[in-house]
């Protein structure tokens, strides 16, 4: 019996899509699956403070039960995280409208992708060391 016959391993049988077409995990995937993340976190915040928020209408007691359950370390951690996923989903969302609408946008979108970077961590710096002393006590 003889082999099955394999495929041609010439350029042409292995044709890629042209650069630019499809993700391919670069900066722009990460960006986009980043923007998606932050989103629908925020969302389920959003949600949730709805909902304890709208303990006030049926029990005063109950919303300070369930807003003292929020001091603690664990909640003031979460609280930066949710802080940082604003932060980063309005820059990046900034970057995503000059990108649909600037004529240049998807020429200089790498570059812009950096730019949000670096306005997240200089806005995270001025934040997270006053929020931190704040949840563990430092202040």
């Amino acid at each position: 019996m003889s082999a099955a016959p394999t495929a041609p391993s010439s350029p042409q049988a292995k044709k890629k899509a042209p650069l630019g077409t499809l993700y391919r995990g670069r900066e722009g995937m990460w960006s986009w699956v980043a923007h998606r993340v932050t989103g629908v976190a925020i969302f389920f915040f959003l949600l949730v403070h709805v909902l304890d928020t709208s303990l006030v209408r049926v029990s005063p007691e109950a919303y300070n039960e369930v807003i003292g359950t929020y001091k603690n370390p664990v909640m003031g951690l979460g609280e930066a995280g949710l802080v940082a996923a604003i932060v980063f989903h309005a820059f990046n969302g900034v970057r995503i409208m000059l990108v649909d609408f600037w004529a240049k946008g998807p020429k200089y979108q790498r570059v812009m992708l950096w730019i949000v970077i670096g306005l997240f961590v200089v806005t995270m710096a001025g934040f997270l060391p006053r929020h931190l002393m704040h949840v563990f006590g430092g202040e």
